[in-house]
């Protein structure tokens, strides 16, 4: 048996050299520290960082974990572990011994002692601590003073123990890829400069000036990108940019973020959507202006490990911990993180400091998390000097008092939001192309299906996956047809987006009528001289309204908010319809008067604006960190998830895979462009036909392609959804 001269913290062997290395637990912890008090340095605790870095591992230096660690490499397969060797809680009871006096070490202990495992419960945490400290190790004085940050609000402790936990997880990650994959971690880094990207972005943005036509649509276009540049000159603070469809409201936002940056010293640009649609085509307009190396998409539908070559993997490792300087990412990616206890989700999060964060189509914030998620926005620009610019065409009410059902609901939102277009600039009546017409008499899915087929070339959005197949189903099938809906898997409705697009692009196809549910509302480029949208909230009428007329080639069109004699569903959307049928007064619906007085009628029908109870869990002394992630999920996912075998995309081949070498990251992400979310009673219909295998566990299959129609998707006994549209 061989044995180890030094404390080991990683072992590998290296096959180049034919010998084993070593890194020492003193080497990787200095490393960790230095890594630790940078990145807690950028919001004034790199004191903190570095006991952190210091600390987090002593519990390697126990008898039991060097023989297990001898072992489990192979350095000393023989060898006996005589013992439990867990080590993440003795870096807690130093801290304890250390730093004893509330509040300090309670600022750390669950740090430390959840850095592999995730952040604890406070009783939890509490329970770990009673454990001894182990005789084998050594406990001494760092000899580092720490203070305590100023705070504001109790909201504040539980982000900023957050922080603290990804700068150590980062750190430690990033020190342990140096020793044991170097070749990975030199992949890391070398991204432009926000300058740089500023000189890309008003080079791009120049040559389309002197290509575009002399329109009314591009003079507004460019006022806008001029009132951008004017107010990019600010402090960081809370912004809005309130532009309708086609004001080149994307780019504009991006020129004033990395302006802002530029003036205000911060490191990268953060986008925020809420649907992956409209982060693919953002995504994409991004990287075609400042290239592959420098935007990072990252949601559940894209896997950059599929590609071979160095962009992919550093994309790949970019997603790990956000070090890029331009991130497109969705809302759940993004408050969920901001709410998770686990190290994989809480790594990226210190890299959100000293940021522009832009939260796009933000009126489309969950109404049940709305405190928790204002909340956090105040502690991002307080605490983390983050400057947060909301963009729309619909801007909700995020400032002041938030009146619910009653007094008892009620919170204060953030102070006062600076608005970059003032609002005599007029741009909802000079962008004006389409108008409303609203019927509120109930119709039959034939009568709305007849006047649609009035109509050669006709967009019409529904709130519910049945309603979508109904009126699909009476159309006249001449000329193009489409039909879009979550009963189609992801690969499919991605593919229907682009024919759509395609087809639009011919004009000698005279006939294209679209049936789709809510996935097609925001954020798609597509433009049709009609457009027909089932009753719904002020804001969802006034997307799908941008989807008519949308680049102003024709004179004013009409898009027609009709109601079905079917109902509405229970739940938001009714609340959303009632708020916008119950306001008070005669409006221009695309006025921002009219937009206030929505959401101040949708606000007085919500009766919790933190229906999961995170107040309660993080706002105290006794945090519950993982009560809470459990709880902060923006999609209450009821559904199970089935994969289907559409046409022959090598659906058969990604299951034999999955059968054969089991799960993997991104087998599991490409499975899932072929999968459908479907009810529980709909599940058990399709058992009872026995058509679902269980290819591996958990993993539900319909092989038979009869069950999937190349226009509808999924076919549940000719039985559709009624539930809405989750996005």
């Amino acid at each position: 048996m061989k044995e180890a001269k030094q404390i080991i913290s990683h072992i590998k062997f290296d096959r180049s050299l034919s010998q084993w290395r070593i890194q020492s637990n003193e080497e990787h912890q200095n490393g960790v520290a230095d890594f630790a008090s940078k990145f807690a340095g950028e919001f004034g605790m790199a004191e903190w960082g570095c006991v952190l870095g210091l600390l987090h591992d002593k519990g390697k230096e126990q008898k039991t974990f060097q023989q297990h660690i001898q072992k489990e490499s192979g350095y000393s397969p023989e060898i006996k572990v005589e013992g439990e060797y867990n080590h993440a809680y003795v870096g807690a009871l130093i801290a304890k011994k250390l730093y004893g006096k509330p509040p300090f070490y309670q600022f750390i202990d669950n740090i430390l002692m959840g850095h592999h495992r995730g952040l604890y419960d406070h009783g939890d945490k509490e329970e770990k601590l009673k454990c001894s400290m182990p005789e084998d190790v050594v406990v001494e004085e760092l000899g580092i003073k720490l203070s305590l940050p100023l705070l504001g609000n109790p909201k504040d402790i539980h982000h900023l123990v957050r922080m603290l936990y990804s700068c150590l997880v980062d750190a430690d990650y990033l020190d342990t890829e140096r020793f044991m994959q170097p070749e990975q971690s030199l992949l890391r880094g070398g991204k432009d400069s926000i300058e740089c990207l500023l000189l890309k972005l008003e080079k791009y943005l120049e040559d389309l000036r002197q290509k575009a036509a002399n329109s009314e649509v591009n003079r507004i276009r460019n006022e806008v990108q001029q009132y951008c540049i004017n107010a990019s000159e600010r402090v960081v603070d809370y912004y809005s940019l309130t532009v309708p469809t086609g004001g080149g409201k994307t780019l504009s936002s991006v020129l004033w973020a990395l302006r802002h940056a530029k003036r205000n010293g911060l490191k990268r640009v953060i986008i925020a959507i809420p649907y992956t649609s409209i982060i693919t085509q953002t995504a994409a307009v991004l990287r075609n202006i400042f290239g592959d190396e420098n935007v990072l998409e990252h949601h559940s539908n894209i896997n950059p490990t599929e590609d071979e070559g160095e962009i992919p993997k550093k994309l790949k490792l970019a997603t790990e911990n956000w070090d890029y300087p331009i991130i497109v990412t969705t809302n759940v990616q993004l408050f969920e993180s901001l709410f998770s206890n686990r190290p994989s989700d809480c790594r990226k999060l210190h890299n959100i400091v000293n940021s522009v964060l832009i939260l796009d189509e933000v009126q489309t914030l969950p109404m049940e998390f709305l405190q928790p998620i204002v909340d956090t926005l105040d502690t991002l620009k307080r605490v983390f000097n983050v400057s947060v610019l909301f963009t729309t065409a619909s801007q909700p009410i995020l400032s002041g008092k938030i009146g619910g059902t009653n007094p008892l609901v009620s919170f204060d939102a953030l102070p006062q939001i600076q608005e970059i277009i003032p609002q005599d600039v007029n741009l909802h009546d000079r962008l004006r192309r389409v108008k409303l017409e609203i019927d509120d008499i109930p119709q039959s899915y034939d009568e709305i299906a007849e006047k649609i087929a009035q109509h050669p070339r006709v967009l019409c959005i529904v709130n519910t996956r049945k309603d979508a197949k109904e009126i699909y189903s009476r159309l006249p099938k001449e000329g193009l047809c489409f039909h879009l809906s979550r009963m189609m898997c992801p690969a499919h409705v991605r593919e229907t987006i682009e024919s759509i697009k395609e087809a639009l692009k011919n004009d000698s196809n005279k006939v294209i009528r679209v049936v789709a549910t809510q996935l097609i509302e925001a954020g798609v480029d597509i433009d049709f001289p009609v457009v027909f949208r089932q009753e719904a909230g002020l804001d969802s009428i006034l997307q799908a309204a941008g989807r008519c007329n949308r680049e102003g080639r024709l004179e004013l069109c009409t898009t027609h908010v009709f109601s079905l004699n079917t109902g509405l569903p229970r739940g938001f959307i009714t609340q959303t319809n009632n708020a916008r049928k119950n306001m008070i007064g005669d409006y221009d619906w695309f006025s921002p008067e009219a937009i206030n007085e929505y959401f101040k009628q949708l606000h007085s029908r919500i009766d919790n604006f933190d229906k999961s109870q995170i107040k309660p869990l993080l706002y105290v002394k006794e945090m519950q960190f993982e009560e809470a992630a459990k709880r902060f999920r923006l999609i209450d996912d009821n559904t199970t998830s089935i994969v289907v075998n559409w046409k022959k995309k090598g659906v058969l081949a990604l299951m034999r895979k999955l059968q054969t070498d089991g799960f993997s990251y991104s087998l599991m992400k490409e499975i899932a462009q072929y999968s459908v979310n479907i009810r529980q009673h709909d599940l058990m219909k399709l058992k009872e036909s026995g058509v679902i295998e269980e290819v591996v566990e958990e993993v539900l299959f319909i092989r038979d392609m009869g069950f999937y129609n190349d226009d509808i998707g999924l076919v549940v006994d000719n039985h559709w959804l009624e539930e809405s549209l989750i996005v």
